[in-house]
């Protein structure tokens, strides 16, 4: 029996995605290179943080700083994850809930970084003002987030992202188990 599926490339093997042999879709994206999802994580990831800085200011006035960062942290990371698993990294889907705390793991030492940068220069400075406290949050945020970016580009979707071209499919001719003397003649 000759199977009429796409193959992986590279091979003559189809594809299987969740234990069903299935054709690669023509029209899907491909994922982007890592310059492209570089710009994009920066396009995404610098809007939600250039208006994290704010939201935190502003929620500062109603509770501690700390506080107010881990919030605006947890529903920022949330709204990222979703961001950067649909466009940024090219799934085309929703973030499941292995990303999603993976990127919480990632975002837990941003939220890191940033509180102890802006606790330092509480510290070195006790009356630093808005704008002096919004450059150094603004600064910590850009170095999380290049650190941000590599973990989630080289672990958190990458693995998904080739889980499908890993499992492959032999076609069986009599329906026997694979390694089966009907499948293998000697």
């Amino acid at each position: 029996m000759t199977s009429t599926l796409a193959s992986e490339p590279g091979t003559s093997r189809p594809v299987r995605l969740n234990g069903t042999a299935t054709a690669k879709t023509p029209g899907s994206p491909a994922a982007p290179g890592p310059l492209a999802s570089f710009l994009r994580f920066v396009a995404f990831g610098g809007g939600v943080g250039l208006a994290s800085g704010p939201a935190v200011t502003l929620l500062a006035l109603s509770m501690p700083w700390t506080m107010a960062n881990a919030l605006i942290t947890i529903a920022s990371t949330v709204l990222c994850t979703e961001l950067h698993a649909r466009f940024t990294f090219g799934t085309g889907r929703r973030a499941g809930r292995r990303e999603h705390w993976q990127s919480a793991g990632s975002a837990a030492a941003a939220y890191a970084m940033t509180s102890a940068a802006v606790l330092v220069l509480h510290t070195v400075q006790p009356s630093a003002g808005v704008m002096r406290e919004q450059v150094v949050y603004l600064s910590a945020s850009a170095l999380a987030g290049i650190g941000r970016f590599l973990v989630l580009r080289l672990f958190v979707f990458a693995t998904r992202k080739h889980a499908a071209t890993r499992r492959v499919v032999r076609p069986a001719a009599s329906g026997a188990p694979l390694g089966s003397p009907a499948l293998n003649p000697v």
